[in-house]
């Protein structure tokens, strides 16, 4: 994918693995933006990066065993997990904490989409996305970049354009003159005359504000306003979308300017609230260097925390751990430059792991601290010290928030200054960090990594690549499913190949009671909720095993809920047995159950436990580590929702 960046062009820099990972990673970004396409091969990747075959095979190699592209066979796909490094840069700007709350009031309010864009070289970047849910959908997926002149964003940005700027986007439009290079936005059929956006950017400079009149595609209309910082520059623009069909671009420029102008002190005190980051916020950044797959060197959970399994202390290399297993097949380079860039976005509140889950499971990721900025910007009293990480200031970034030096990178990620500074001076380089004086903070072009066509995935999405690979280890049917009423409804299904198997179709619906995903989602209910749906029901003997006495149900669920599995024996029908557990979302909150099913008759009920629960919990943890990167710090993308 291009990026239009005012850096220099790649060479051969410090780290060469790192440039050559990064180069195949963005490839694999355009081809499921531009063409659509969920799994590529190695030679496409081979024609599109220009590589030599053996080079994309170590790359592939390492970047599935750091876990952020997935391989079946030879289709090589993007892993959720990817998504890390875009939330490292969201992280660190700040943007979605201090301005996601006032974005979806603005969007209650008006009842339209709202976004928040920042500038991203002479392109425009989505980081914060709040949709109306309607037939005629309007949304940019956060990571899209937009030319400037097909935006209004791009028109606020453009006023502040240095000479080096306007000539680098000159350069871009001789060389795309139909916008090509840019999948968010339909490419135009004649090149277009910049004549146009310089008047656009001059009005835009003059009144404060802009407009898209259907810039972007037809029926498209929008109005932008600037976020300041202290001194006056321009850190991002807050978007509102509509339809022609709702109004033109007049009647929404006078519907939303007012309530925009009004919250636009607030938005502006928020992004100037700075914390300081607290030293446990350093450590928790490590858990990105460490290898993750089936049989990875490194837990990325134990890492994170200095402890665990592997035995891994706090402040050791992971990668160096990696390359004494995996050999020489291992970029060792590759994995401590990505370490690195996940590193430059510290930690989420209260010191967890950034996409990990939010301590005691009150709040989803960022939404504790989310508020307590927005409360300080208002002048609230109880915003104070408990904060990890500071938020945006100036700069032409996307936003600043106090960086990391070097010997805070080198600490977080256990490597040396040497080996941090090389890969910290690569990312510069390529244009996925900036260094300012003697800190470093990520920039917006990291989002071109894979983060907008993973931002589309669903629940069932994240989950049925877990279940895939759980059919394969087991040789069993797995299904997931969701509380519907008294009933579970199956929302994603695998199938095994057996001759003798269970056959459920999506959408299918059973009695909650009697079957094993229902009793571990009604396990996940809190106590008066469990109560009361446990007295609303009225058992019946599905097959002689069914437990239909209320005492003996309310048991066995507590039962369930203690031990997080339930096992069901034939009650459903004769001759099925299925075991299931909880599926959390990043609050901790059961949101989907994941069961494997089988026949009674392959051995007793202890045996299926015995064989089949540690394959299921592992599942279960791998989809909601991906539920917790994917929503990190924006709700899931199109198709089934849950824990809403």
């Amino acid at each position: 994918m291009m990026s239009f960046s005012p850096v220099p062009p790649p060479v051969n820099g410090p780290v060469g693995p790192l440039e050559r990972g990064l180069a195949v990673l963005r490839e694999l970004t355009r081809l499921a933006a531009h063409e659509g396409r969920t799994t590529v091969r190695p030679g496409d990747l081979v024609r599109g990066t220009g590589l030599a075959r053996s080079v994309v095979d170590r790359v592939v190699g390492t970047l599935e065993q750091l876990g952020y592209i997935t391989l079946d066979g030879r289709d090589i796909g993007l892993a959720v997990r990817l998504m890390e490094l875009g939330n490292a840069y969201l992280a660190a700007s700040g943007l979605p904490a201090a301005l996601g709350p006032f974005a979806e009031r603005l969007a209650d309010g008006l009842d339209e989409s709202v976004s928040v864009a920042v500038p991203d070289g002479v392109g425009v970047r989505f980081v914060v996305q709040v949709t109306r849910r309607r037939t005629m959908s309007l949304a940019f997926r956060i990571g899209d970049l937009l030319p400037a002149e097909r935006c209004s964003p791009g028109a606020l940005f453009a006023a502040e354009w240095s000479g080096a700027d306007w000539a680098a986007w000159h350069a871009r439009r001789a060389e795309d003159p139909l916008d090509t290079a840019f999948p968010a936005v339909p490419p135009r059929h004649r090149p277009a005359s910049g004549e146009a956006f310089e008047a656009r950017v001059k009005e835009a400079a003059r009144d404060g504000w802009a407009i898209d009149d259907q810039l972007i595609e037809p029926g498209l209309v929008a109005v932008s306003v600037p976020v300041r910082d202290a001194s006056g520059r321009i850190v991002c623009a807050v978007n509102v979308v509509s339809h022609t069909s709702r109004h033109d671009v007049d009647s929404l420029r006078a519907a939303v300017l007012g309530p925009l102008g009004a919250e636009l002190p607030a938005m502006e005190a928020a992004l100037t609230a700075r914390r300081p980051r607290l030293a446990a916020s350093v450590a928790s950044a490590v858990s990105g260097a460490s290898a993750v797959s089936g049989a990875s060197a490194v837990s990325a959970v134990s890492v994170a925390s200095g402890t665990g399994d592997s035995g891994t202390a706090l402040g050791e290399d992971p990668a160096r751990m990696a390359k004494r297993e995996l050999g020489a097949g291992f970029l060792q380079s590759l994995a401590r430059g990505l370490a690195v860039l996940r590193a430059l976005g510290g930690a989420a509140p209260g010191g967890a792991a950034p996409g990990g889950a939010a301590p005691g499971g009150a709040l989803g990721p960022g939404q504790g601290e989310a508020r307590a900025v927005e409360d300080a910007a208002r002048g609230a009293s109880g915003a104070t010290g408990s904060m990890t990480y500071g938020l945006v200031g100036a700069g032409p970034g996307g936003g600043r928030g106090g960086g990391m030096t070097l010997s805070a990178v080198a600490e977080a990620t256990g490597l040396a200054r040497a080996t941090a500074r090389r890969s910290l001076l690569t990312l510069v380089e390529l244009g996925y960090a900036e260094a300012d004086g003697r800190t470093f903070r990520p920039l917006p072009r990291v989002l071109e990594l894979g983060y907008a066509p993973l931002a589309e995935l669903g629940f069932t999405d994240i989950a049925q690549p877990h279940m895939r690979e759980l059919v394969r280890t087991v040789h069993e049917s797995a299904s997931l499913a969701v509380l519907d009423g008294g009933d579970i409804r199956y929302i994603a299904r695998v199938p095994t190949v057996r001759i003798m198997s269970v056959n459920i179709t999506i959408g299918t619906r059973f009695p909650a009671y009697a079957t094993s995903m229902g009793r571990v989602l009604l396990a996940g209910l809190d106590a008066d909720a469990r109560a009361a749906h446990l007295a609303g029901v009225r058992p019946e003997p599905l097959t002689r095993h069914t437990v239909t006495g209320a005492a003996e149900l309310a048991r066995v669920v507590e039962r369930a809920a203690a031990e997080g599995h339930a096992l069901v024996d034939q009650e459903l029908e004769e001759g099925l047995r299925s075991l299931a557990v909880p599926v959390r979302d990043a609050r901790g909150r059961v949101v989907a159950a994941l069961n494997v099913a089988t026949h009674a008759g392959r051995g007793t009920a202890d045996s299926a436990r015995g064989e089949l629960l540690p394959a299921l919990r592992a599942t279960a943890a791998r989809i909601e580590a991906d539920l917790a990167t994917a929503s990190a710090h924006h709700a899931l993308g199109a198709g089934e929702r849950v824990g809403a």
